[in-house]
């Protein structure tokens, strides 16, 4: 199963730290919004996007398991 990353735009509050912590899948837009890849996030890549996701001050990020 791959894993991929997903914002919640609604909770989303733009603190920035998702990139800081995941550039390889996370950008920042104008507004300083996240802009998430929609590619699934590899192997190597994934004790990353944990914790991004559970370091994300707004609770915002999440990890879904797709087929």
């Amino acid at each position: 199963m791959a894993v991929r990353l997903r914002v919640n735009p609604i909770a989303c509050t733009g603190h920035g730290l998702c990139a800081e912590l995941l550039p390889e899948r996370v950008t920042m837009d104008e507004w300083h919004y996240p802009v998430v890849s929609g590619e699934p996030v590899p192997p190597e890549l994934e004790p990353l996007a944990r914790r991004a996701v559970t370091d994300c001050p707004a609770l915002a990020l999440l990890l879904e398991r797709t087929r």
